[in-house]
């Protein structure tokens, strides 16, 4: 029989012991995970209360009572730990659909559930299978995500993830459906909350994580990496934002209010008919409306003490409130700046004092009662809400059986929240952990709010997913293949020492450069390692965005197909390739070639990298260059002429024809020639360079360019 205190915790350490205890001690976790689940739906009245719909965007309870025992078959399959599936039709139903959906994949007659029966005897059977895996399965210490000890973890894990996200969904049924439960008894204490929330000084200080596989403690993706951040004073509300407290902002109207929200919290405003946190609920008594909460199996009279629960737009809208009531710079906090609360006050310290890991209710409790060095719940009772949207830390990478964990939310549409609610248990209380929602989605999280006039960053680099454009950041950034070099900075390179040696351009103090098809980038920030004004074009706007967000920010994310629809990952930043220093004299604009503004001149050396075989008026382009370039001036040209109709009608084509009056083949040199021999001397004679272009983890392409190098006449 299960107690509350086996619903407590114990972090499973990973790095220490000896193998034969450590496999006993993940057995005794591994269960209890599985009791503590299981123990959640027996809140349900009946079995028909699993196939009810809490959220008209979501799947039935069903679904996820069945969902976390898919996970661990899925992934011991995938780790090749199981040979097989242990009911591929189960399976089938509970893999997919966790998160919320719109799309007609929810009409339930899409959908024929299995009992709840056949699904605990499913849940039996993976419990079996996996007890019997880690009795049996060959691992050493530490465990690392190599280990295969790490997919039974990861299962764990998310099974605990689940524990708690199913709780707010059954908070969302109808009362009529649950029932309570000595294991998930609701605080007793309730009455006036503090009637101030004094503002206390949080010194500055420096978050500094350098978390890394091999970790202490089971991590997911995003945990890892590095991340530097140095955090300025501020002052931090001492207490969590409580009902009644929040209560002032729906009194004075808050939620009728545009001025309090943003774009995108006036359409969820707009969209939403409640204009109150959405686990109140407004009655009648005696004549007068009352407000009462509803709770995980119950509905009370509202508990002014305990924090408020809201969805970051909510949250938000309540800073700004406030900031007009005090006239102070009031927000939610950063990540950087929660972080440096919790530093600051030793929160993981003391866990032992939160309302955390189901070690005291299944519910919130006052925000005046979990004390840590003079704050309150900097960890526990409800998560919460930061500005800062998911983002990854420097080093991160994809772990190969859960590539999609946390990608999906690389957006700057979903928001970190920390600390943990009182049902967080697992990873989610580790202290490193990192999850983040919708702005729209609620969950057992409030906030408290900080004053200062410092500026958050809450737009990130997202992963570029685009498969030409991503193609192309390998191309340009990633790492050269076959031994062939890098092409954008080999041919960057030859431009430099073409300036270096050329007698007229040597001699100038100040040199500017246009590269025209720069792509995204990388021979644009080569070129101003030498050039003192660097021009970039190119027609497609994505390439462009992605030049100058590297301008901008120092680093591109991108994902790269290994085979179908398995992805890599990749970070690449300036930084790593010494073209930070510089990049401020670059400039990247979109413009078609074949139509250039007039205002592009006056430059000593103009690169055109295989660009003329995909211009529909190559001939135009390769006129007007003369124009645009200083006496004496370079061209230099590369291309593999590859002409193709799609690119350019065949009128077009510069060569790679036959004459249609005599029959003889046409190349592109001596279509070069013909177009430019008027103003330009070639100065050098043709030669090759290669390229390689990866198209997936066994597929690339090997390509010659030849290059043609000519000095503008005098």
């Amino acid at each position: 029989m299960l107690s509350r205190t086996d619903l407590i915790s114990q972090p499973v350490y990973l790095d220490c012991g000896d193998v034969a205890a450590k496999r006993a001690e993940i057995k005794r976790y591994f269960n209890l995970t599985c009791d503590s689940y299981e123990s959640l739906f027996d809140v349900l009245k009946t079995d028909e209360a699993y196939y009810e719909r809490p959220c008209s965007l979501r799947h039935p309870l069903i679904f996820y009572f069945g969902h976390t025992a898919t996970f661990f078959t899925n992934k011991l399959v995938l780790a090749k730990l199981l040979p097989k599936r242990i009911n591929p039709k189960i399976e089938s139903m509970c893999a997919i659909g966790v998160d919320e959906m719109s799309w007609d994949d929810l009409n339930d007659e899409h959908y024929a559930w299995p009992s709840v029966a056949q699904v605990r005897a499913y849940r039996n059977q993976v419990r079996e299978a996996v007890n019997d895996l880690i009795d049996r399965v060959e691992f050493s210490l530490p465990i690392d995500w190599q280990s295969p000890m790490w997919p039974i973890m990861m299962g764990i894990e998310h099974e605990r993830i689940h524990l708690e996200t199913s709780s707010v969904l059954i908070r969302q049924l109808d009362l009529r459906h649950v029932q309570a439960s000595d294991l998930f008894p609701f605080c007793p204490d309730q009455g006036a909350a503090p009637e101030k929330n004094p503002l206390l000084n949080v010194p500055a200080g420096e978050v500094d994580i350098q978390h890394h596989d091999p970790a202490p403690i089971y991590g997911w993706d995003n945990e890892y990496g590095d991340h530097h951040a140095q955090v300025a004073t501020f002052k931090a509300s001492q207490y969590l934002v409580s009902n009644q407290e929040f209560l002032e902002f729906v009194e004075d109207g808050g939620y009728e209010r545009e001025e309090f929200w943003d774009d995108e919290g006036n359409r969820w405003r707009q969209f939403s008919p409640v204009k109150h946190p959405s686990f109140w609920l407004r009655r009648t008594e005696d004549n007068h409306q009352a407000w009462w909460l509803r709770c995980m199996t119950d509905e009370i009279p509202m508990p002014w003490n305990w924090p408020v629960e809201v969805n970051y737009l909510e949250a938000a809208a309540f800073c700004n409130w406030k900031a007009q009531q005090t006239g102070k710079p009031i927000r939610l906090p950063s990540e950087d700046e929660y972080l440096r609360l919790c530093e600051h006050t030793q929160a993981q310290d003391q866990l032992d004092k939160a309302n955390i890991n189901l070690q005291q209710f299944a519910s919130s409790v006052p925000v005046d009662q979990c004390e840590m060095k003079g704050f309150y719940d900097v960890v526990g009772n409800v998560w919460q809400w930061t500005m800062t949207p998911m983002y990854p830390y420097e080093g991160f990478k994809v772990h190969p059986l859960y590539d999609d964990f946390t990608t999906p939310t690389f957006d700057n549409q979903h928001n970190l929240f920390k600390g943990g609610s009182w049902i967080s248990t697992g990873n989610e209380i580790n202290g490193h952990s990192r999850y983040a929602f919708r702005r729209h989605f609620f969950q057992h999280a409030g906030f408290r709010y900080i004053e200062s006039d410092a500026s958050v960053q809450t737009k990130f680099s997202t992963y570029e997913t685009d498969a030409l454009v991503s193609q192309y950041c390998e191309f340009h950034y990633g790492e050269p293949a076959f031994g062939v070099k890098n092409f954008a900075k080999a041919y960057a390179d030859l431009a430099i020492e073409l300036a270096k040696t050329d007698e007229d351009l040597a001699k100038r103090t100040s040199l500017s450069v246009l590269e025209v098809g720069c792509s995204v980038g990388r021979a644009s920030f080569e070129l101003a390692k030498h050039f003192d004004q660097v021009t970039g074009l190119d027609f497609s706007a994505r390439f462009i965005n992605v030049a100058n967000q590297l301008k901008q920010t120092g680093s591109v994310l991108y994902t790269l197909p290994i085979e179908g629809e398995i992805m890599d990952f990749k970070e690449r930043s300036l930084t790593d390739l010494g073209l930070q220093a510089l990049a401020h004299n670059c400039m990247f604009l979109q413009q078609d070639a074949s139509n250039m503004k007039p205002l592009f001149k006056g430059y000593d050396m103009i690169v055109a990298a295989n660009l003329i075989d995909r211009l529909y008026e190559p001939t135009k382009f390769l006129q007007d260059v003369a124009a645009r370039l200083n006496d004496g001036g370079l061209l230099l040209i590369t291309s593999p002429y590859s002409w193709t109709e799609q690119a350019t009608i065949k009128a077009n084509w510069l060569g790679g024809y036959k004459d249609s009056q005599s029959g003889e083949n046409v190349t592109t040199l001596e279509g070069l020639h013909r177009v430019l021999d008027a103003e330009f001397v070639r100065i050098r004679e043709p030669f090759d360079l290669a390229f390689v272009i990866r198209e997936t983890a066994r597929k690339y392409q090997h390509t010659l360019a030849q290059v043609t190098i000519w000095k503008k006449k005098v």
